[in-house]
């Protein structure tokens, strides 16, 4: 499955960048995530709860960060496994900048495997841009948090 989109955020492109490298924000920005550690350069452990339709599940894996050119982009890659299934994703986040906001493009694929897949595509798309969406939202809402600690 083919994912793309992109998302404004209201900040410097270089504060976007420092905050998608930073594992503590990135734990409270993704839905059902209750574990994100740096287990090796790049390379992070993570749990999280998935729920699509009738079918939820924990899953555990790995993040890894490749091809970082801040403050322009780099490259994800997850791999997650639990009892419900699998998921195999690979994909780039391009930064921009768009007069005093960063507009976030992403592309990339995803596999699903086991029940998970059983779902249907329509419903696991669906979930992916539901997910992405609430991502950006909280990540933006992380930003502006730390925007008056930075004036200070």
């Amino acid at each position: 499955m083919k994912l793309a989109g992109m998302y404004t955020i209201p900040i410097p492109r270089d504060r976007a960048y420092q905050l998608l490298q930073d594992p503590a924000v990135l734990a409270r920005s993704m839905p059902g995530c209750d574990h994100l550690a740096l287990i090796g350069p790049d390379e992070y452990e993570m749990r999280m709860k998935m729920v699509i339709s009738s079918i939820q599940g924990l899953f555990s894996g790995k993040v890894r960060i490749a091809d970082r050119n801040p403050p322009e982009g780099f490259r994800l890659i997850v791999e997650g496994s639990g009892k419900v299934g699998f998921m195999k994703g690979d994909g780039v986040l391009s930064l921009s900048t768009l007069y005093t906001s960063t507009d976030i493009k992403y592309e990339g694929d995803v596999q699903v495997g086991g029940m998970i897949a059983g779902v249907g595509q329509r419903l696991i798309d669906t979930t992916s841009k539901f997910l992405i969406k609430k991502f950006f939202e909280r990540l933006t809402a992380q930003a502006a948090e730390q925007m008056p600690q930075a004036a200070d």
